[in-house]
Formats: C-alpha cells, structure tokens, sequence
C-alpha cells in the first residue's frame, strides 16, 4: 500500500482528501501544517508528500523543499487555489505536479494513481 503525507490547513478538505485517497486503496497520514508534518517525515516511510501550498507556519513549498532534503525520492504533489503560488512552486520545486484547486476528488485520486502506475506496492508499513 502506497503511503501519503497529506499537510492540509483547512480541516473540511482534509477529511475530504483523506477519506477519498483511503477509499482508493491508499494510506493516508494527514496534519494541519508543514511543521507538523516534518516529525513524521523523519520517523515514518512515505511515498508521496500531498501538500497545500498556502499554509500557516510553514507553506507547502518550504515543506517540500526540506522533505526533498530529508527523502530525496519522495513524490510531491501541490494543491492550490491561488495561481500566482503555482508558478513560484513550479520554479522552486520543478519535479512536483501541482493541481488547482478547485478540483474534483475522482481528479485527485486519479492524478495520484498515475504518479505510481505501474510500481509494484510497497508491502511493508
């Protein structure tokens, strides 16, 4: 089972993510903010950061840029509602998809589904 960090600040969205990414057959741990998310990155394996990009605290390209520091080959994905940060998360973190919010949940999970087509799944937690 493939397994999602989801950092989310707003809390309806992230119970709406995590329940639909579940549903598909994923693993998700879901926090509030990018400096919450950093203790898990260094005490659990995940295979794909899910990342709002306005965020307090921290926002989800600085938490991408420091989880790319701490697991070099973590997949990262940006949602966001606000087009101007698109393009600065597109330069900062070039290798990250990004979808704009609003989106429906079938498009998530799709666009999560492709970044791991054709992997086998991880068999350990």
């Amino acid at each position: 089972m493939f397994r999602i960090l989801l950092a989310e600040d707003d809390q309806v969205m992230r119970e709406y993510l995590t329940r639909a990414l579940e549903r598909a057959g994923y693993f998700v741990s879901a926090v509030d903010r990018g400096t919450a998310a950093i203790p898990l990155l260094q005490t659990e394996s995940f295979d794909l950061l899910l990342t709002d990009i306005v965020m307090p605290e921290m926002d989800g390209i600085e938490l991408a840029q420091r989880a790319g520091e701490m697991v070099p080959d973590l997949r990262v994905m940006f949602i966001t509602g606000f087009a101007a940060v698109t393009l600065k998360a597109g330069r900062q973190v070039p290798h990250a998809r990004i979808l704009s919010k609003p989106f429906h949940l079938r498009e998530l999970v799709a666009e999560v589904d492709r970044l791991f087509e054709g992997e086998r799944i991880p068999t350990s937690n």
